[in-house]
């Protein structure tokens, strides 16, 4: 029986293997996971719609594979036993009576698929290099690590998300050595980071003594390659580095913003809000939320704004349908929430933010973004967007010229608060909190006085927080 890649979402025409769970031989149930996929926008794993002892794996990691297509075979389990050579016997049986042992051959060379795998050749070159390149013993040190971890029979009962396997990968580290700080003994992102500099630390201590100054500094930048840096280690003219296939959610957002930056001529205003007053009330307020479980931010604040604000500005809260030569105004308001994760940029979408008070943002923030950084979102939570948000401050820096996320016409991003001396209106200099804000947005559509009101009014429910919450 062929068990094959299901229906990923709407829109999906094809994944990319990221792992293989099952081995030839495994006897598994319904339901089990037994390949991890990515799509064009999520991680997913695919369980087995039957339940049998595997005879055969059709694909090999990194391998596209279109929605129907063969992932694994496998025979019912009572036949378990002994049953799987004759699984491929009717097929060739009146080609060749005398040839049954060549047939499990085949299947022999057939069950390492990996030989198709990426890491485990890459780790091969680096290999039969290191005679030549005294810094190359840092490259057997990836493999080490890295084999165990990818041990796919015992992969699905780590208690590790998609994206977490992924970081361990990348990362080499071997999960079933880490223990998890999760709910329930599950692996975390932090859990991961901290083995990874666990193990720096010990290579760090034999480094240090290994003296001479020489010696020391093709081993420097030897190490990194193998622990820090993704990919699978390679050797390049200059020395060793780590090759990775580009994800297929990279490509997407590679091809998004070639495309964004090929046709929308953009336009970026800054400017800043004074949010000392919102501040104030933020920080009196989030006692309440933590005892609800939620961390009070000023996001919900900037998002409940510029909801507001949209309602008002029918301009920024549309889309250019050129091919029809139309301009299509959006009766709803669906903000995209650009997340930074371990896979790239993930922009998931609150929708009708506009009829939500600050609480429900809050918790729906919440909620997102735990959802997207552990990999569990549906494609559907990333779409129907009108209006995007991306939070530089979470990270650093205070201005940045954002690139529009097609079709939507607009985005602002905003950077990290610090105090500035203002001039007050009555000429008195006082130290305030300012948010610096970026406004991207595509001159075809959207003028720059258009453009300026927005933003304007963004600011205006920012600086006074009571009317903010009062805003119709």
């Amino acid at each position: 029986m062929q068990i094959k890649l299901p229906e990923l979402g709407d829109g999906i025409e094809s994944g990319d293997v990221l792992e293989i769970f099952v081995s030839v031989g495994d006897v598994i149930e319904a339901g089990q996971d037994i390949v991890e996929m990515e799509t064009d926008k999520a991680t997913v794993p695919v369980p087995a719609d039957a339940a049998g002892k595997v005879t055969k794996i059709s694909v090999s990691e990194g391998d596209t594979v279109p929605i129907g297509g063969v992932l694994i075979e496998v025979e019912a389990a009572e036949g378990a036993g002994e049953e799987s050579p004759v699984a491929e016997t009717p097929k060739a049986e009146s080609k060749a009576e005398s040839k049954p042992e060549p047939k499990p051959e085949p299947k022999a060379e057939a069950k390492p698929e990996p030989k198709a795998e990426p890491q485990p050749q890459a780790k091969q070159a680096p290999a039969a290099t290191p005679p030549s390149q005294p810094a190359a013993p840092a490259a057997p040190v990836a493999p080490a690590t890295i084999e165990p971890a990818a041990a796919s029979t015992d992969a699905s009962s780590i208690p590790a998300g998609p994206a977490i396997r992924k970081l361990a990968r990348e990362t080499s580290v071997d999960l079933a050595s880490v223990r998890g700080t999760g709910p329930g003994g599950r692996i975390t992102r932090d859990d991961v980071l901290a083995a990874v500099r666990s193990a720096s630390q010990v290579k760090a201590a034999p480094a240090a003594s290994s003296g001479g100054g020489a010696p020391s500094r093709p081993a420097r930048p030897a190490a990194p390659v193998s622990k820090d840096l993704p990919g699978t280690a390679d050797q390049d003219d200059f020395g060793p580095i780590r090759v990775e296939r580009m994800s297929k959610i990279r490509k997407t957002i590679s091809a998004q913003m070639h495309a964004s930056w090929s046709n929308v001529p953009r336009v970026t205003n800054f400017d800043d809000a004074d949010i000392t007053d919102l501040e104030r009330l933020r920080k009196s307020s989030k006692e309440d939320y933590a005892a609800q479980g939620l961390k009070l931010t000023t996001m919900p604040f900037l998002i409940k704004a510029v909801a507001t604000a949209l309602r008002h500005h029918p301009t920024i809260n549309a889309v250019i349908d050129s091919e029809n030569e139309q301009i299509v105004y959006k009766d709803y308001v669906n903000i995209g929430i650009a997340v930074d994760t371990d896979r790239g940029l993930v922009v998931p979408v609150l929708k009708d933010v506009d009829r939500m008070g600050i609480p429900d943002i809050a918790r729906g923030l919440a909620e997102t973004a735990g959802k997207v950084r552990g990999g569990q979102f549906a494609v559907s939570d990333l779409k129907g967007g009108s209006f995007t948000i991306s939070n530089l401050g979470a990270i650093g820096g205070q201005y940045s010229t954002p690139i529009v996320n097609i079709p939507e016409v607009a985005i602002l991003l905003v950077g990290r608060s610090r105090k500035l001396p203002v001039v007050m209106p009555d000429d008195s200099i006082q130290p305030r909190l300012m948010m610096p804000l970026s406004l991207s947005y595509d001159h075809r559509l959207v003028d720059g006085g258009t453009a300026a009101r927005f933003l304007n009014d963004v600011i205006g429910y920012l600086q006074a927080p009571s009317r903010l919450l009062l805003a119709l």
